[in-house]
C-alpha cells in the first residue's frame, strides 16, 4: 500500500508506475537513475502541492497499483498458420 509517508525509493522500486506518475504531476522523483531521498510528501511539497493534492495522488497510485494487481482475463491464443514447404 502505498501512503503519503512511503519513501520515494521504495515507491519506485515497488511500483514502477509511480515513475511516470509522478513525472506527470511534475515531481522529481529520479535523477541520474537514482530515487530521489526523502518521501512522497516531501517530494510534493517542495513542488507547491498541499495536503489535499497529496492524498490525491496516494489514492490514485494506489487505484493504479490495485490495478496492477488484477488478473487479467486470459486472451486465446493466436495460431499462426504457414505454408508448408513448397
Amino acid at each position: 500500500m502505498i501512503t503519503k509517508d512511503i519513501e520515494i525509493e521504495e515507491l519506485v522500486n515497488r511500483f514502477p508506475f509511480s515513475v511516470k506518475y509522478l513525472m506527470e504531476q511534475h515531481i522529481k522523483c529520479i535523477a541520474c537513475g537514482e530515487p530521489i531521498w526523502g518521501t512522497l510528501e516531501e517530494a510534493a511539497k517542495e513542488k507547491g502541492y498541499d495536503d489535499i493534492a497529496v492524498q490525491r495522488f496516494v489514492d490514485e497510485m494506489n487505484a493504479l497499483a490495485q490495478q496492477a494487481s488484477s488478473p487479467e482475463i486470459p486472451q486465446k491464443p493466436v495460431i499462426s498458420i504457414e505454408k508448408l514447404g513448397s
